[in-house]
């Protein structure tokens, strides 16, 4: 940053948002209500799905290449061969397009802890902002909530307000012990705001009283992703958003690969009449956890998944509340990736969370044709277990 002029010290007011699940949700939720009330947002959010530049969007749009591709050249000439790493790179770039196109509102998604994280260098942000959190990237964040839950924390600041979503007790205790260390202004969910869900939205308690429909991302988890948006826009400073701004922008945020629907495409012709293609990202255990949930909701068609997932996650975790709710499951490669397990090794865990119908395939096409072909009621596919996984199928789905 210093040999960049330090634009982390100029950016349009920020919003930091770190977490275990649902960051990005919540900043795509943030997004839109931002924008449904005319401010132009700049956002940068990770890991990117299929194209590199979505990771940073500028005032509305995502960058261009050559934009992206000339920050990069002028990033590794200032850096001169010193060590850096793939996201250092990336937030300084981030951070240039940011302080070189105005804004009114910077959202910054935290790359994965808090405390080391390259976006921690914003020392006086609008916001900090918590989600919830739960066991991943334990070789790096440690083993316990507690020390997980430390590393997050990393991020509240003296004054700041930092606005929290629902906890696990022993990361709730420690983020508000954080808080008081360092004075921030601490605003919880369940104690400073609270929601009460209805079936066609929700109540939103704060500072201010709304009535809000549900987010137009599915699932039951994207409303407290939602709520915990509007708490953040109810809690700071310099920011009037009306109630309606807020409902208009909860009817349309997007978020691609959490429970998205594909509904055209190659993979999806591959389909029988009546089924059904989904993608989801999610990768640990809370993500499991969370789509077994909407499993439950979608009993009308059999469940099948198509599944693959890095080796540095747990797939029988991941599995443990979802195979109830599954009839048969295809095990998945990731090309590419190297950190990605074989499909046997997939197989195996997901035979070990008690799946009786289970087969390593090849592809994610192979998968699907397989389970096209089945006889039976028609399927509700879901393909799940890596956000990198889900990058390939968007891309290959067109």
């Amino acid at each position: 940053m210093a040999a960049l002029g330090h634009p982390e010290r100029c950016l349009p007011p920020v919003i930091h948002v770190a977490g275990t699940n649902g960051k990005g949700s919540t900043v795509a939720t943030l997004r839109a209500i931002l924008e449904a009330a005319g401010l132009k947002v700049h956002v940068y959010t990770s890991p990117h799905l299929v194209r590199f530049s979505e990771r940073i969007r500028l005032a509305g749009s995502l960058i261009d290449e050559p934009q992206l591709a000339a920050l990069l050249e002028e990033i590794e000439q200032r850096n001169a061969g010193a060590p850096i790493t793939f996201f250092e790179v990336t937030t300084a770039a981030a951070f240039l397009a940011f302080v070189r196109s105005p804004a009114d509102v910077t959202l910054l998604e935290t790359g994965m802890g808090g405390r080391l994280d390259a976006t921690n260098v914003v020392d006086r942000p609008l916001a900090s902002v918590i989600t919830p959190i739960s066991f991943d990237h334990m070789q790096f964040l440690g083993t316990t909530l507690a020390e997980i839950a430390s590393e997050k924390a990393g991020i509240l600041k003296p004054g700041v307000p930092v606005v929290i979503g629902a906890q696990p007790q022993a990361a709730f205790d420690v983020l508000t012990r954080r808080a008081g260390e360092v004075r921030a202004k601490l605003f919880r969910r369940g104690a400073e705001w609270e929601i009460e869900t209805a079936a066609d939205g929700f109540a939103y308690r704060g500072r201010r009283r709304y009535g809000l429909p549900r987010p137009s991302l599915p699932g039951r988890h994207q409303v407290d992703n939602a709520a915990l948006a509007v708490a953040t826009l109810d809690h700071v400073e310099g920011l009037t958003i009306t109630e309606e701004q807020m409902r208009a922008g909860l009817r349309r945020i997007e978020w691609p690969a959490r429970l998205q629907r594909l509904t055209k495409g190659p993979l999806v012709s591959l389909l029988p009449g009546g089924a059904e293609l989904y993608l989801d990202g999610g990768h640990n255990e809370a993500a499991g956890e969370i789509l077994a949930d909407w499993a439950q909701a979608q009993r009308d068609q059999p469940l099948d998944l198509v599944f693959g997932m890095l080796s540095t996650k747990s797939p029988e975790a991941f599995l443990a509340h979802l195979a109830p709710h599954v009839r048969r499951l295809r095990a998945v490669p990731i090309p590419g990736e190297a950190a990605a397990l074989p499909a046997d090794a997939v197989a195996d865990a997901a035979r070990r969370a008690g799946l009786k119908d289970v087969a390593a395939t090849e592809s994610v096409h192979d998968a699907m044709a397989q389970l096209a072909r089945n006889s039976g009621p028609p399927p509700r596919i879901l393909i799940c277990g890596s956000l990198y996984l889900a990058g390939q199928v968007l891309a290959e789905n067109g």
